[in-house]
């Protein structure tokens, strides 16, 4: 079966980096994407339409082993045009879960002089509900911002909160779950609940 594309490329894609644009200026917010439903089901709207945003000819994408699949490969080649990458520290994109996160590939961060070289990471999550609950505070969060996600996301809470440490450097992160999104940029402190 085919995986869908958008149904008007130019202004569905526009409004959806527009819908993106928002995530990332205010982490930890949950938005929900009108995008297509991959056949398989597995990665959900959210993702796919994040990756028909986001990727073009010029863009290296690197799938945790659970995600590498022909058919995703396929897809990616055919609507968008990228390449996927097999080295983690090349990738501009990662799809990625917790659970790969937990088992340390080394994405870039990009470097002092060019820090929007760095790998932005597309988790996919279980949940976007959960009971466990991180805090966010920095730019574009007035005061704090309390973010639930489920257990499972503990190894990718970890490594984004080492990752505070590189910045300017950095790993961006769009969590997706079916529909929903919500980013945490690199320049977003992190801390465990209550």
């Amino acid at each position: 079966m085919p995986w869908p594309t958008l149904n008007d490329p130019v202004h569905d894609s526009q409004r959806l980096f527009r819908q993106l644009l928002a995530a990332m200026s205010e982490p930890g917010t949950r938005y929900t994407l009108d995008a297509p439903q991959p056949p398989d089901g597995e990665i959900g709207p959210a993702l796919w339409g994040t990756l028909l945003t986001l990727c073009d000819l010029d863009t290296r994408v690197w799938l945790a082993p659970e995600w590498d699949t022909a058919a995703l490969r396929e897809a990616l080649a055919l609507h968008t045009g990228s390449r996927v990458t097999e080295c983690a520290e090349e990738a501009d994109f990662a799809l990625v879960t917790p659970d790969t996160m937990g088992k340390g590939p080394d994405f870039s961060l990009g470097s002092d002089e060019y820090p929007d070289r760095s790998t932005t990471l597309l988790v996919v999550l279980d949940d976007l509900e959960g009971a466990e609950e991180w805090r966010l505070s920095g730019p574009g969060i007035a005061d704090c911002r309390v973010l639930g996600l489920g257990a499972a996301a503990r190894p990718l809470m970890a490594r984004l909160i080492a990752n505070q440490n590189h910045f300017p450097r950095g790993l961006d992160t769009i969590l997706t779950c079916g529909a929903r999104l919500a980013a945490i940029p690199r320049s977003t402190r992190i801390e465990e609940g209550a």
